[in-house]
């Protein structure tokens, strides 16, 4: 009977043991099941974000891909498409950097107010100014063509004309790695040459709606800032002409708030459909 007693004893002890260690085995499958769960659930979270990223890109690049507004060649307005915002005006100053154009786009740039500054050739000639010009596109602008020495394309043959656009072209892409977009022929007086030209240099040609700084009576900043806000030519779609000048760099904060306070957007020239055929 003892040797009963002591054969089922160790039969149970061993049965126990089995069973703590099965449990044991158990307990480290699990956990390494959990471990494993944690490790998957992690990698897939870091595949998430590094497709965010991705996925930002791709939405940043159809958002360039489409643009929102189209220029009107006969007013040059600028009309949307399809549900865009109708109540925007266009900025852009002229005959940059002369002496003002870094000022002013400090100024723009404060007020989170976008434009088009149009250089001329013969500003940029100098390391001075070309750092200049490169800074004011750093700030986040864009860099349009105005012409090499700001003549009447009307009055030049037309390898003359061309000079007075490609080397622009040139200039600008060497200074801040782009060719302008934008082209815009002094007083506005384009040639079949020059508009071709332009076409060719995948330019969106874009002459403006009103402008007064170049008058007598608006050298002043209270001038000018009155009559770009106040004039009746004021609307939908304007593309507003300013120049590197004093008086327009004095008003400048003037005008974008007398805009704002009209119910005026700002447009982004980024948003503005280039393609020329």
């Amino acid at each position: 009977m003892r040797k009963f007693f002591t054969m089922t004893a160790a039969i149970l002890l061993l049965a126990a043991c089995g069973a703590e260690k099965a449990a044991h085995e158990d307990k480290q499958s699990g956990d390494e099941a959990a471990k494993q769960e944690t490790r998957e659930h992690k990698q897939g979270a870091e595949n998430k974000e590094e497709d965010k990223p991705k996925e930002e890109s791709t939405k940043q690049e159809e958002a360039v891909a489409s643009p929102e507004y189209k220029l009107n060649q006969n007013t040059f307005a600028l009309e949307p498409i399809g549900e865009a915002n109708p109540k925007v005006v266009l900025l852009t100053i002229d005959d940059a950097p002369d002496e003002h154009a870094l000022e002013m786009a400090k100024t723009l740039k404060k007020l989170d107010a976008p434009a088009i500054f149009f250089v001329n050739g013969h500003l940029i000639d100098s390391p001075e100014k070309e750092t200049v010009i490169k800074e004011i596109h750093d700030l986040g602008f864009m860099i349009g063509n105005h012409t090499y020495s700001h003549s009447d394309l009307t009055t030049l043959p037309e390898e003359k004309q061309g000079e007075e656009i490609l080397s622009v072209n040139d200039k600008v892409e060497k200074i801040i790695g782009e060719k302008p977009k934008f082209f815009r022929a002094p007083f506005g007086k384009n040639t079949d040459y020059s508009r071709k030209i332009a076409e060719d240099e995948n330019m969106l040609l874009m002459n403006w709606t009103y402008g007064y700084d170049w008058e007598k009576e608006y050298m002043t900043g209270d001038a000018i800032a009155h009559i770009m806000v106040d004039t009746p030519l004021l609307q939908d779609g304007a593309n507003l002409l300013m120049h590197d000048r004093e008086w327009t760099n004095d008003g400048l904060e003037r005008i974008v708030d007398g805009l704002r306070d009209k119910g005026y957007e700002l447009l982004d020239p980024a948003l503005i459909d280039t393609k020329t055929e």
